[in-house]
This record gives structure tokens, sequence and C-alpha cells, in this order.
């Protein structure tokens, strides 16, 4: 039987060789056209001895560029961060610690470790010396504020650049009502009192006065439960949330030297974007604008969201860092 259907065998072979290259053509053609994903590297969990004390932070992207420190608030830990960061690290190193009784962190017990917003700075600073870390940009939201700043009054010379979400420096953040609770806070020990801090620990404090109080209730479902489900996971014990009570009753220092903050602002004129969840009731808009006296060259957004804006609008704000970075 002719295999060849009356074809050459030099024939054959030619069409073998011109199907060959075709199919290189081919394959060479959509490896060309085939999409490059710029996926976000891998975010590692660690920890780190400072002072004594196990410090749980996230890390991602290359540490060879530019670093950015993400500072939680309260109840929060850098969890709080966890959709930012991917969308941040293909650009630049972040690092997100929790602080000290926070989080993964290593919380001493209450009763014989007096927490205070001094002993949480002091951690994050010998965590960013323990990393090597020379000079950074700070992102600071809620509590990320008082320890920001204290980072920023002890090593001004490190700080590149800050970023602040609902995170106050002046009284024009704090209605008169929001000042009283700090100040009542600090100066009133009685049982009575310390419950009424106690409460706004509970289950209840934490979902609905904070994480969904902000939000119109045709909108919730923007709020993973994982963020009120991973705090309340570390709030279980009532020595747990002594330690926050410690912290709302040591919030007043930090009141205490809001005109301190502002003249290193003044002072260093960093490089500064305010991104503010306008709807914010506790940390005011009137806040973000005020930090405009100090810095007049800031960047300012208010944006339609609340004092947990970067679980309601990561990509937004996400979007406003990176445009600030690539210009400093």
């Amino acid at each position: 039987m002719d295999l060849c259907f009356g074809y050459s065998g030099r024939t054959i072979a030619a069409f073998v060789c011109a199907g060959a290259a075709l199919f290189l053509w081919a394959t060479a053609s959509l490896a060309q056209a085939a999409p490059e994903f710029n996926l976000p590297p891998k975010t590692y969990y660690r920890t780190a001895s400072v002072e004594g004390h196990t410090i749980f932070y996230r890390e991602a992207g290359d540490s060879k560029k530019p670093t950015l420190i993400l500072l939680h608030g309260y109840p929060a830990s850098s969890h709080t961060y966890r959709e930012l960061i991917p969308m941040l690290s293909p650009h630049i190193h972040v690092i997100a610690p929790d602080y000290l009784g926070s989080g993964y962190s290593e919380r001493p017990d209450p009763d014989t470790y007096l927490y205070t917003f001094d002993k949480l700075t002091g951690h994050v600073q010998g965590l960013l010396e323990t990393l090597n870390i020379g000079r950074y940009m700070l992102y600071m939201q809620d509590f990320g504020a008082p320890v920001g700043f204290r980072l920023i009054t002890r090593q001004p010379e490190r700080v590149q650049a800050i970023i602040v979400q609902n995170a106050n420096a002046y009284l024009d953040g704090l209605t008169p009502p929001r000042q009283a609770f700090f100040r009542e806070a600090n100066s009133n020990r009685s049982p009575e009192h310390v419950a009424s801090l106690y409460a706004l620990v509970s289950r209840e404090g934490i979902i609905e006065r904070q994480y969904l109080r902000d939000v119109p209730a045709d909108r919730r479902d923007i709020m993973s439960p994982d963020s009120w489900t991973h705090d309340l996971s570390f709030l279980q014990t009532d020595k747990d949330k002594k330690i926050q009570v410690e912290l709302f009753q040591d919030y007043q220092t930090n009141i205490d030297q809001y005109g301190k903050w502002q003249e290193e602002l003044r002072k260093h004129q960093f490089p500064a974007l305010i991104v503010w969840g306008r709807r914010d009731p506790a940390f005011i808009a009137a806040g973000a604008k005020a930090y405009l006296r100090d810095l007049p060259d800031a960047e300012l957004h208010l944006i339609d969201a609340g004092h947990f804006a970067v679980e309601e609008k990561a990509a937004e704000i996400a979007q406003y860092i990176l445009k600030f970075i690539s210009k400093q």
C-alpha cells in the first residue's frame, strides 16, 4: 500500500518541516501574547524578641525598596491590613507589627505590667532596630498616631514621610464629649467607671460600637466579619480586656502631647498624605483638615468611609498611597 498517497519522500519531508516551523511560530506567538500578571509577593508572618517580649509582625515586599510601617488602631492588630498589604507589596517593602498586648504579640500580665503608649512605642522602636530598618515611612490609624508620633519625636531623622488615616494629633478632631471621655478615663478610677470602659471591649462594643457604627445598614456587606472575629479572639479573658482598658486610661497622655507633636510637624515638614474616612464620628474630619495648619503642602483626601476606612476602601487608599510614594 502506498502510505505516501503518491507524494515523494522529499515532498513529505518538506511538509513535516513546514508543519514544525508553523508549530514553533504559533507557540512563540502565544508565549509573547501571554499576559504578565503582577501578582503580590508572599506575606510572611514573623516574630522577633524585643525587650524580652515576643513581637509579631507581617512583612512583605523587597526590603531594598522604601519601607512603610503600618501602625494599627484599637481594637485591631496587623490583621486590619490584610487587604492593603498585598496591594502595596509589589511596589514597596511593608512591615505591620502587632503591638505588645495585641494580636499575636506577647501579652504580659496587666496585673503586674502597666500598659502605656510609651511602652507600645518602645517595642515598635525596638522591633525596627532589631530588623535594621534605617529610614521608613509611617502609616498611622487610631492608636497608631500615639505610637507613630512618639517615634517621630524620638527619631525624626528616620521618618521619610507620614500617612495619616483617621489618626488624631489635634483637638479639632475630637468633639467635646470625646475629649471629656478621655479625661474621665484617665482620672476616674472608680469601679463603676472602670466597668463602663470594660463594656467598650465587650462583643457588642467591638462589633456595633466600633466596626459597624459608621457603616450604613445597606452597605454592611462591605465589612468583613473576619475583622471583629479576629479581634474578639484576643479579648476572651478579663486580663485581655484589661490591657485595652489600661490604654484607654493612658490615652489622655497623648492629647497632652498634641502641642509637641504639632511642633515636630512644623519643624520637619514631612511629606504627608492624609486619607480620612469622613463618616467617622469619633475622630471627626476637622482633625484631618487641622494637619494643613502645620503641613500646608500635605495631600488631603476625605473619603466616603468611617473610622475603619481601610476595611471599607482598601483599594482606594492603596491608590492614594502608591501615587503619593511615587512622587517622593
